[in-house]
This record gives C-alpha cells, structure tokens and sequence, in this order.
C-alpha cells in the first residue's frame, strides 16, 4: 500500500508586469545572491511513494522511470553524455561551485525546447546536428544516490499528466558568455507528486527534460525537485547524488 508524505515545495511565481523571467547565473560580489526577475513560491504538497509500484511509471506516460540496475533500455540507436552533477547535502554551505553542488530546492525542468536544440548543436559536430534534428530525440537526466541510500532531501517527480501547459515558465539562464534556459514551474493544485523513499546506490531513475515528439502521444518533461522529507530519521546520512545529462536519439 503506498504512503504519502507532505512537504513544502518552492515553485516559480513570474514578475506580475510581464518583464522577462530570468536568473543571473554569476552572484552579486557584494550580496552573494544572484539576480532574478521572479520569486519563489512556497506551497505544501502530498508527495506519494511509489515502492511497490513503480512499473507503474514509464518515461513515455509519466516522464520518469524507475529501473534497479537496469538491463533494459530507452531502444534509442545512439545517445550522449553531455553533463553530470555530483551534489552533496552541506547544512549551511553555499552553493557557489561546480564541486559544491546542494540538492536544488526548486519546481523546474532543466531544458526548454529552444535549449534542447541549442544543446544537439552545442554538442554534436556541426555537419551532424540537422539531421539529428530531424529524428526524434529526448533530453533524459539519470539520476542516482552514491555511498548510502538517499533519505534526506530525497527527489520528488511530477507526473507528466498533471501538468498544464500554462504551468510552464521559460526562464532565461544569463552566463558571461551565453544565455541558456530551463522552464520554471508555477504552482498548480493538481500536480501529482511522486517518490521512491529510501533509494538506494543500486536504484536510479530516468528524468525527462525533453521529447521531441509533441503530439500528446507520449510525456514531453518531467517537473522534479529536491524536497526536505518530515518523515527522514534525525540520525539520516546527509544525501550525497549524481546525475548524468544525456541526449538520446532515435532512428
């Protein structure tokens, strides 16, 4: 029988005069904080787990998919590695690195369609990249936790069905020398929201970010998020994760 939890989760509430929604990715060297044009959100939520019936969610109908050790694949024909993250859960440190990476504690999705096409192009060779465009091919995060089972600041997935596409906020990401983009997340009560307490190093689960088939035939994202579970033991070991960034493509 699957079990909820409730948590606060923060989703993204865009400047109410129509300005452009974005974050300044380099911290103010006075302040220490990056600048934005919008604001976090706060809002509980129900948080299901879903152990005992994860087969139950797919990438093509939720946007995740839990595997443990997985032997299967997505049948893609070829796939690359562009990214990957290691984050550690450090009490009272500043995310202000690469190697200090904390669980991110906001509503998102890490690609936008306009930054998923940047991405074939960023990293795929030149003469390649408009074919491959002309396939389908996915954005899929693979996530898992490292040294100890993930109990504290465990990861909350949203089910593809429950998202409008008014919920969907494109945020313009500002670098030194380019510009990305992720899609911020406004609240909607009828978000479903699920997790698998407890995961282990040998468990992992595929994330969406992007599908290229848009025709309401399959899920396009998954929203997902980092959340402090009421329910972890005090005595928890501190969430340690990494997560591959891959595109994948299909004949």
């Amino acid at each position: 029988m699957s079990s909820t939890t409730s948590a606060h989760l923060k989703y993204f509430l865009p400047p109410s005069d129509g300005r452009r929604v974005y974050t300044n990715i380099n911290a103010d060297p006075v302040t220490g904080k990056a600048d934005r044009s919008w604001v976090e959100d706060d809002h509980e939520a129900q948080i299901e787990n879903v152990r005992g019936s994860e087969d139950d969610y797919t990438l093509d109908n939720s946007g995740f998919q839990f595997y443990r050790r997985p032997a299967k694949h997505t049948s893609a024909s070829s796939a690359v590695i562009f990214d990957h993250t290691i984050r550690r859960h450090r009490p009272g440190e500043a995310d202000d690195s690469p190697q200090r990476r904390q669980p991110v504690s906001l509503v998102h999705v890490d690609h936008t369609t306009a930054s998923s096409i940047a991405r074939v192009h960023r990293h795929l060779p030149p003469t390649d990249a408009p074919a491959l465009l002309r396939r389908r091919f996915q954005i899929i995060n693979l996530w898992r936790p490292i040294s100890h089972a993930a109990l504290g600041w465990p990861l909350a997935l949203c089910d593809y069905r429950s998202v409008a596409k008014k919920d969907l906020i494109p945020v313009a990401l500002i670098y030194p020398d380019r510009e990305g983009e992720i899609l911020g997340i406004r609240y909607n009560p009828n978000h479903k929201w699920k997790y698998l307490r407890g995961m282990e190093p040998d468990e992992l689960v595929l994330i969406k970010c992007f599908d290229s088939v848009q025709d309401g035939s399959v899920a396009v994202m998954t929203p997902h998020t980092g959340f402090q579970d009421p329910t972890t033991p005090e005595d928890a070991p501190l969430r340690e994760s990494i997560e591959l960034r891959v595109l994948v493509f299909y004949d």
